[in-house]
């Protein structure tokens, strides 16, 4: 089995619609610290897991510098947007997203809890 990560730095804002009083209610920005983990168990034909520019195509150029709430369909909270970039590249299996530097959340595809990285 092969295992590749892609860190990236995103800039965007947010609001999240939340059940309780919160300032995070309120248009506000991070620069987000992404990390796509893929793996494959035989390389594609050019010799990678899958290619890094791809991954930096779809998910960074898609965000980066953008309003969360305008680009995607859901509440975007952490979690949430942890989960939407391990569906959108076919070879990833866990996403970590850090808002703050207190603040990581991970999405891990079901079953993969034990894979490395």
């Amino acid at each position: 089995m092969y295992y590749v990560c892609k860190r990236m730095e995103i800039a965007g804002c947010h609001r999240l619609e939340l059940s309780y009083p919160s300032k995070c209610s309120q248009l506000h920005g991070h620069n987000w610290i992404v990390t796509v983990y893929c793996k494959a168990r035989e390389l594609n034909a050019d010799g990678m897991v899958c290619d890094f520019t791809h991954i930096k195509e779809r998910i960074h150029t898609f965000l980066d510098h953008g309003n969360f709430n305008e680009l995607l369909p859901f509440n975007p909270t952490a979690e949430n947007i942890a989960r939407w970039i391990t569906e959108q590249i076919p070879q990833c299996y866990k996403t970590s997203v850090q808002e703050s530097e207190g603040n990581t959340a991970v999405y891990v595809c079901p079953g993969e809890d034990n894979a490395p990285l």
